[in-house]
């Protein structure tokens, strides 16, 4: 969602609102994890994997923003957002 506030209402381009949107996560997650481990136990080999698989995906997104124009990844995002909600849909219709 805040992607899409970003592109559309703010006029930025498609490849600088992306790397803008996953800075915010981030942010987000952080003071949520902060807040949650002052009052729980953590299990650091699950926040541990956390932490690995976004890091591959910046390296992969990375390597794919040199060589995508920003017009087909506007695209082959928007057909990923699509296709995550037909998987959601469809999983929760059958479970």
């Amino acid at each position: 969602m805040i992607l899409l506030v970003l592109v559309l209402l703010g006029g930025l381009p498609v490849k600088v609102a992306i790397g803008t949107d996953l800075l915010i996560m981030a942010a987000k997650s952080l003071s949520g994890f902060i807040g949650e481990a002052q009052v729980a136990s953590i299990d650091y080999r699950f926040v541990a994997t956390i932490i690995f698989l976004p890091l591959a995906a910046i390296v992969i997104g990375s390597y794919l923003n040199r060589r995508v124009p920003g017009d087909k990844l506007k695209a082959i995002f928007g057909y990923f957002v699509l296709l995550m909600g037909v998987y959601i849909v469809v999983k929760e219709l059958i479970l």
